[in-house]
């Protein structure tokens, strides 16, 4: 069983949290290897032990069985696009403020010598492949485990666009955005912005954001559906799209976002005993009663 442990050095000083991991998991007989989850950022200075020996994720995935992430969400959201690719369960430990996504706190650590041995059990979490189209140009594509938003940024002014569902016109929004999420999306922006709150059904969910409209409102559409949000034609206004809380697209006039079910899912480790409604109550502070 080889176990590559991947720490966010800005939330785990010294990598304390992950060597201390790494000791249960030996302990108990896995085969571990420490990596970055990202470089550095250059004039960064980390506090890194000198003489551990770090390796480079996308040369220990390919023949990894399985990725701890240690960190916040958006470190495991950085991460699963990566594990994705190559069919590696992910196992997130929460070093950030809500981590809703991780399966285990820091003080839970004892809990990881299981894993040695092949004892947990893996939940599949829909993905969504993003397309922006300029035409027929492709502009840029990828991938979201929690939603792909279309914003007018930072601008006091509103956004136009077209909701499309297989090419037939679901609404047309002015606002702030939308968001396409997964149900693991569901508890995090679309949420906020008053979607509901998706098990872990594969649908995609569409949440308008701050609409200046009576009629807008949230809906969860059919998994087989492609959304489509198009821009109008001759719109002078930039709009944005971030996928997972990434780097933003401008997109202008005329473009559509394409957003489909991926056929490559997420796959979760579960090690920890806890019903959906059990994580929501801690983690959401009582969204449920």
């Amino acid at each position: 069983m080889k176990i590559v442990l991947s720490s966010n050095p800005y939330r785990d000083k010294g990598l304390r949290v992950a060597l201390e991991a790494r000791r249960v998991l030996e302990h108990a007989g896995a085969k571990t290897v420490m990596c970055l989850p990202f470089q550095p950022k250059k004039g960064d200075r980390l506090d890194l032990p000198r003489q551990l020996a770090l390796s480079l994720l996308d040369k220990e995935l390919p023949t990894a069985d399985l990725l701890i992430c240690f960190g916040g969400d958006g470190t495991i959201l950085h991460a699963a696009r990566d594990a994705t690719l190559h069919g590696v369960p992910i196992l997130g430990v929460n070093l950030g403020s809500v981590g809703f996504m991780a399966e285990l706190e820091r003080s839970e650590l004892p809990l990881l010598a299981p894993l040695a041995h092949g004892m947990y059990t893996i939940e599949e979490r829909m993905m969504l492949d993003v397309k922006v189209l300029r035409g027929e140009r492709l502009i840029s594509q990828d991938t979201a485990l929690n939603d792909a938003v279309i914003s007018k940024g930072s601008m006091a002014r509103v956004a136009e666009m077209e909701v499309l569902a297989d090419r037939v016109k679901v609404t047309t929004i002015t606002g702030d955005g939308v968001i396409v999420a997964t149900p693991t999306g569901s508890t995090a922006y679309s949420m906020s912005a008053g979607g509901p709150i998706v098990q872990t059904c594969a649908l995609p969910i569409f949440t308008p954001v701050c609409a200046h409209q009576l009629t807008a409102r949230a809906m969860v559409l059919a998994p087989e559906r492609i959304v489509t949000v198009q821009l109008p034609r001759g719109n002078r206004k930039y709009l944005y799209l971030s996928i997972d809380g990434g780097k933003a697209v401008r997109l202008t006039g005329g473009d559509r976002v394409e957003i489909r079910r991926s056929d490559r899912p997420t796959r979760l480790v579960r090690l920890a005993d806890r019903s959906f409604y059990q994580v929501i109550n801690q983690k959401l502070g009582g969204v449920t009663q």
